[in-house]
């Protein structure tokens, strides 16, 4: 029942995303159009983030269903860090993209072309209703996953960056000031870089194996070896598969009268009800005896 909810929680996060990679990918090309008539670098710098939106919502989506797929083979886990790779390939692309229109901005600021500010305005007005509903469709999703979570975040960034091109094109549009749309570029490449720099670093805990944020190594060696029974514990590791799985290994040493299949069995239930981590790896021996068996030779 519990796998059957899930696969259903899956595929409604599908349509979902789906319908928002729709919306964002025609609403780009139309931008494109529109930046290259009016000659406004902050729409097309706008079309750039939405492209590495609708490339977050992708990579999302494929990811979403690699994750269902079962364990086979070498991939013992599965391919649920599909996500996390999808997410570091998204990050990556935000980055180069930010430096990009960085320069292309500094160098509109250093010498601005003509600007059509009207047709910036409407654009840019399009696109905030383009993103709100693209925002709220992906509000509905399970946004457990960093893929997921980093789409969504996409999404409500490049809203804020519709409203920085929407005042460039008024301030064009009112005073002439074309300067306005090289400075709204360099926002919006600023925007992408703090979006980056998000999903770099999270992706990039994951892939070095960093405990997640919510759990302490040290606070779970301590409720281990505070366990009845235990004497030591050590080897202890802390990882995170795929975002929201858990797991942990440890070495426990339990006392010579202690039932070390019990102590393992209470030991696993300790990180799942305290710590949330039902993928555990234990390991338990006695600690040695007083008197060490020898063997003399004949």
């Amino acid at each position: 029942m519990a796998h059957g909810h899930s696969h259903d929680f899956a595929d409604a996060d599908a349509r979902r995303l789906a319908g928002a990679l729709a919306l964002i990918v025609g609403f780009m090309a139309a931008e494109i159009v529109a930046g290259i008539l009016a000659s406004s670098l902050a729409l097309i710098s706008d079309a750039g983030h939405m492209l590495t939106d609708a490339v977050a919502i992708a990579l999302a989506l494929a990811a979403l269903r690699l994750a269902q797929r079962p364990p086979g083979g070498s991939f013992t886990y599965g391919l649920r860090r599909a996500e996390i790779l999808s997410a570091q390939i998204n990050g990556i692309t935000l980055l180069l993209l930010s430096v990009l229109i960085t320069y292309e901005g500094i160098r509109r600021l250093i010498d601005p072309p003509d600007v059509e500010g009207g047709l910036v305005v409407i654009v840019a007005l399009v696109g905030i209703v383009v993103n709100l509903l693209a925002a709220r469709m992906l509000a509905g999703a399970q946004r457990r996953s960093l893929n997921v979570q980093g789409a969504f975040l996409h999404i409500v960034t490049d809203l804020f960056a519709f409203v920085a091109t929407a005042i460039a094109g008024a301030v064009i549009l009112i005073w002439g000031l074309d300067r306005a749309d090289g400075i709204a570029s360099i926002l919006i490449a600023a925007l992408m870089l703090w979006a980056a720099y998000g999903l770099l670093r999270e992706s990039g805990r994951i892939f070095m194996e960093a405990a997640p944020k919510d759990l302490d190594p040290e606070a779970i060696g301590k409720a281990l070896v505070e366990e009845a029974g235990v004497v030591e514990v050590h080897d202890l590791h802390v990882w995170e598969v795929t975002t929201g799985m858990a797991a942990i290994s440890a070495h426990m040493i339990v006392r010579q009268d202690a039932d070390c299949h019990e102590a393992r069995w209470r030991a696993a239930r300790l990180l799942a009800d305290r710590f949330g981590v039902e993928h555990s790896t234990l390991q338990v021996e006695h600690e040695p005896g007083d008197e060490l068996l020898q063997i003399q030779p004949h």
